[in-house]
Formats: structure tokens, C-alpha cells, sequence
């Protein structure tokens, strides 16, 4: 571990990046920006996802901080929270979009795609999930939710096209809320909704069993490694589906996810040899002590700032909407997708490693 790098100065870093107010990010968000290096594209991104999972990762570290650190999260959380109704639904319901929602702004601070209904986007569990594990809902809200997810899961109102046939008949949860927006498969999101529900210990109804059953599926059957794009668009990595069941499977007893222990064990491992990224292999180290191996190499966190730039931990296709198998084909290719970095939430990943580290060598 790098000299003089401590758990708290880290904390320190993350609030520092908080935002204060300013023309792209109102006062408690974390900035983010949208990158594609094809095309020489980058943009300061107004999103509430990665202050949401900056504040959930260290809602998760807090117990094992100092006093000062603990106050210092509790700061970045208020500061947060302010900030989450400008992304709720544009008719007050209690679902969350990526971007601000009244006047919509998709594609923040862009010149292109901010003109086109197309690429405004319906609320997603994924930001749901966060505001809701970063606030305190009631468990009434969280009952209306879980009903709002059946309302939208696969085979309540169509059919997902965009997915393996054997997973056709699962009603599984979907990315989107929307009426219009196809059905649409995402093992990390799916994960993180799955984490929403039993934090709250609602019921595990079918749509609950059958998301278990395609997060299992994606990894028996290999395809989460051959095809990742496929079994999850928004954040297309191996390594990064590993991490959310990892994450997952620390959390709560799931006896359908225990059967792929040992081969998530086996691919973060592999996936930890041959990363090249330091902030890769944070991420796969964090992982694979979740799931309970403490015979890890140190990684040295000396100046790993640099690295952030070329790690991104999540994705937006301009092409995954369509169902058109024609555009399907296409939607897997790096031109046309947009690239999120965030320093303050690698900073919270290098910390949620440090804490993870301590723990499993104790």
C-alpha cells in the first residue's frame, strides 16, 4: 500500500470533489464525464448515478472509519441527497432517471443528441436503486416500488427480443421504466435492484426468483465472459459483473447464486492476472475477498490517480434501444458507445478496497 495513504485521506480526496455549484453540476453532486475516444467526444456529464453509488459505497465503509471520516460521510451524504429530487420523475412518481427530468436533460451539456427524443431515456432501476439505498424510503414507498418493477418486468406488458431464447420466458426485471422502451437484460443493474429489495426484506416473488435465475444463467453457461455486452449493455465487462454479484452475494444468503461461487472465484482471478488497469484490478481484488479469498497480492495504490481516466465502470449504447437485428449487431461496437469516468467514485472503489483488504487479512 502506498505510504502515507490512509482510508481517511482518501475520504478527504472524495469530498473534495463534491461539487459546490456551478454551471454543470449543482451543489452535492460528484461530476462525472461522457467520453468516446473514437470520436474525440467529451462532455461534463450531469448524472445523479455516480453520486448515488459514491454515496452507497461509503454508506457501506462507514462503520469501519474513524469518527472524523464517519462525520465526513454523513456530510457527502446530506449534501447528496438535496440534489436527487431535480432527477425524480417528471410526473413525481417515485422512480429516478439518469439525468435531471423537468426540463428533461438527456445528454447533458452536449450539442447533438440533447436535441433528440430518441436518446431521452425513461427512468431505470439502477438509479432507483441507489436513491433508494442512499435515502430512507418507507416501506410503503418500497412496496410501490417493487410493485412498479412487476409493472415493467419482462411478460407483463411484451416480451424482451434482445436476449438469449432461453431467457425469453423469465420475468425478469428490466432496465427501464418507460411504456415505450423495449425490455431490456442487465446483470448489474438487475443485481443492484435484487440488493434494493432485500435491503428492505421484501418478498422474493417470481420476478425476484427469475432475475436469480438469469444472473446464475449468464455465469454457468460462460456467456457473461464471451459475451458480456449481452448479458449487461450499461456496464459490458466481465470483471464488472463479477464485481455486483460479489457485492450481492457478501450482502444476503442466496442459496440460487451459491452454485457460481467457485467459477466467479476462478474468472476474477484470472481476470486479476492479465488487468493491466490498477483501478481493474481494485475492483476484481475487492471482489474476490467478498467472496471470501484473502491469498491476494498487495496492489500498490501509489499515484493511482493516473488510472482513473482509462478505467470507466459504466457505458451507455446510442444503439441498445433498438430491437432491430440489424442495429443489434452493431450495438456492441465502441464507436457507438459513450464511456462515464468519475474520479470521486474511484476514489470510493479504492477505498471500499483498502477497508476490504484490512478486513480479509484480519
Amino acid at each position: 500500500m502506498a505510504s502515507g495513504l490512509s482510508v481517511d485521506a482518501v475520504i478527504g480526496y472524495i469530498a473534495d470533489r463534491q461539487s459546490t455549484g456551478d454551471r454543470w453540476f449543482p451543489a452535492g453532486l460528484f461530476p462525472a464525464y461522457r467520453s468516446n475516444a473514437t470520436l474525440h467526444y467529451r462532455r461534463p456529464d450531469t448524472n445523479v448515478f455516480f453520486t448515488a453509488i459514491t454515496v452507497f459505497t461509503l454508506q457501506q465503509l462507514r462503520q469501519y472509519v474513524s469518527p472524523t471520516a464517519q462525520q465526513l460521510i454523513d456530510q457527502i451524504r446530506q449534501r447528496a441527497v438535496r440534489t436527487y429530487p431535480l432527477f425524480q420523475n417528471k410526473d413525481g412518481l417515485l422512480t429516478y432517471n439518469f439525468w435531471p427530468t423537468r426540463p428533461s436533460q438527456h445528454f447533458s451539456n452536449g450539442y447533438v443528441f440533447r436535441h433528440f427524443d430518441h436518446f431521452r431515456i425513461p427512468d431505470d432501476i439502477d438509479d432507483t436503486a441507489m436513491v433508494y439505498l442512499t435515502t430512507n424510503p418507507t416501506p410503503e414507498e418500497v412496496a410501490w416500488l417493487q410493485t412498479k418493477l412487476s409493472q415493467h418486468a419482462n411478460l407483463s406488458q411484451r416480451m424482451i427480443r434482445n436476449t438469449y431464447g432461453d431467457y425469453q420466458p423469465l420475468r425478469a426485471y428490466s432496465t427501464w421504466f418507460g411504456k415505450n422502451m423495449g425490455i431490456d437484460f442487465d446483470a448489474c443493474a438487475m443485481s443492484n435492484i435484487v440488493y434494493c429489495l432485500l435491503q428492505y426484506d421484501r418478498p422474493r416473488d417470481q420476478h425476484v426468483t427469475d432475475t436469480l435465475t438469469f444472473l446464475r444463467s449468464v455465469v454457468e453457461t460462460g456467456r457473461y465472459q464471451t459475451e458480456p455486452f449481452r448479458c449487461a449493455p450499461h456496464y459490458a465487462r466481465t470483471s464488472l459483473i463479477i464485481y455486483h454479484l460479489a457485492r450481492l452475494m457478501a450482502a444476503f444468503q442466496l442459496p440460487e447464486l451459491e452454485p457460481i461461487r467457485a467459477r466467479l472465484i476462478t474468472d476474477a482471478q484470472y481476470l486479476f492476472d492479465k488487468a493491466t488497469n490498477r483501478l481493474e484490478q481494485v475492483l476484481l481484488a475487492t471482489s474476490l475477498l467478498r467472496l471470501g479469498q484473502t491469498n491476494l497480492p498487495t496492489i500498490n495504490l501509489e499515484r493511482i490517480e493516473r488510472e482513473f481516466e482509462g478505467f470507466n465502470f459504466f457505458i451507455a449504447g446510442l444503439l441498445t434501444a433498438y430491437e432491430h437485428p440489424l442495429l443489434r449487431r452493431l450495438a456492441d461496437r465502441p464507436l457507438v458507445h459513450m464511456r462515464w469516468q468519475c474520479a470521486a467514485h474511484c476514489w470510493a472503489l479504492v477505498a471500499e478496497y483498502m477497508i476490504a483488504e484490512r478486513l480479509g487479512r484480519s
